[in-house]
């Protein structure tokens, strides 16, 4: 229990928000928020939470909130709340022998209910065979479960999702800030901005140029550094070659507002197609890049070509820092446009035959450019220029 005393300062101190460091650091952040991600989780009893999202995006401080809100609010008593951090376990052994260690404590110190965080839950192969042998058991079915990951390989692709073992738990992704989350949290307000265009466009480009995440908004000087570090942490964590990715990625710098083919990258780069396929759905996986898939009528084509999109300005940017290649201004404004749209309605494709729609999602029609069209297009497509996006985006949340 050594270790675990060092992350859990409730045990010991009143005051022990001080001395957490992802506290402490978010106590001292000019712009810091309570995320609503945390209200989604559920805290009675049995319930096991999924939480996943991408890295840098605050989740392991949300978590640190979730728990200062549990035991201020009387859901979870401080002896009664274990946070465990993963990133540091190098084997299944070791986790089993620490949730042993929780199970001996809970029953020493003999709370009723126990709030158990499990964070970066995905650096342990396998993970879930233990923690599904302990539930199953019936070690847990009074107390409440959070185990969180930063991809959704080896957590929401596992066994242990199947119903019965969850109990009352949900599956809640953390992502970076919308637009409109990006406008609250800044100090504005969507109304004043819907009556000031002036302001809008400002307030756009701020977060057209720092993103959704906590250090970028923030301005922190390892910002980027620590987001590409992640996603390297990652690369190596599920054995995939840090230099491919790049090499991908650089492909795909040039091809970002295209309809492209897997041959077309993998021609490129002298590799093969299912190697570009594997490594982008990976890249998806890690919530890096979403997929726009094209769409027939009512028919999604997924064997032909795909639009490839950055899912937070702050990834665009910080991915083309890495890999030494620029992107196309307008690049940025689609991939606003796609990737709040999929926020809002699970999908997003493109069309193309008559004529191309960029963006397909919902009961939207999308065609997405830098300044206003001068041309006409078919009924019930939606033109989208610089000017008009701050609006588009803030009546669409």
């Amino acid at each position: 229990m050594e270790a675990l005393n060092r992350v859990n300062p409730w045990w010991f101190y009143d005051n022990w928000e001080t001395k957490d460091k992802h506290l402490a650091d978010w106590s001292s952040q000019k712009y810091r928020w309570v995320p609503k991600w945390i209200r989604e989780i559920s805290l009675e009893p049995f319930s096991l939470n999924f939480v996943y999202g991408t890295r840098q995006s605050g989740k392991t401080t949300g978590l640190k909130l979730l728990i200062k809100g549990a035991i201020q609010g009387g859901n979870s008593s401080p002896m009664g709340t274990y946070y465990m951090d993963l990133d540091f376990v190098t084997s299944l052994a070791e986790f089993r022998r620490i949730l042993e260690g929780v199970i001996k404590e809970r029953e020493r110190r003999r709370e009723k209910r126990n709030l158990l965080v499990i964070d970066e839950v995905t650096s342990i192969d396998d993970w879930w065979k233990v923690l599904k042998f302990f539930i199953d058991r019936g070690e847990f079915k009074d107390d409440v479960i959070v185990v969180s990951g930063s991809s959704t390989i080896g957590l929401v692709k596992t066994p242990e999702r199947s119903p019965g073992r969850r109990g009352k738990g949900k599956e809640v992704k953390v992502l970076p800030l919308s637009f409109p989350e990006f406008v609250e949290v800044t100090g504005s307000k969507k109304e004043d901005l819907l009556y000031d265009s002036a302001k809008a466009q400002a307030t756009f480009e701020e977060y057209k140029a720092k993103g959704g995440f906590p250090k970028s908004i923030n301005e922190n000087r390892d910002a980027r550094e620590a987001l590409i570090d992640g996603v390297l942490s990652e690369i190596y964590k599920h054995g995939r070659s840090p230099r491919l990715v790049q090499d991908i990625l650089y492909s795909l710098m040039g091809k970002i507002t295209s309809a492209l083919s897997y041959n077309s990258v993998a021609s490129e780069l002298g590799i093969s197609h299912n190697t570009v396929r594997e490594y982008l759905e990976f890249l998806s996986d890690l919530l890096v890049v979403g997929i726009a898939y094209l769409k027939e009528g009512e028919r999604v084509v997924t064997r032909r070509e795909k639009k490839v999109f950055f899912r937070d300005p702050f990834i665009l940017h910080s991915i083309s820092e890495w890999v030494g290649r620029e992107f196309d201004e307008s690049a940025l404004l689609e991939n606003i446009i796609q990737e709040h749209l999929f926020r809002k309605f699970g999908e997003v494709y493109f069309l193309k035959d008559s004529y191309e729609v960029d963006v397909v999602s919902g009961d939207y029609r999308v065609e997405v450019k830098g300044r206003r069209a001068h041309r006409g297009y078919p009924r019930g497509v939606t033109i989208i220029s610089e000017e008009d996006a701050p609006s588009f985006l803030l009546r669409l949340s």
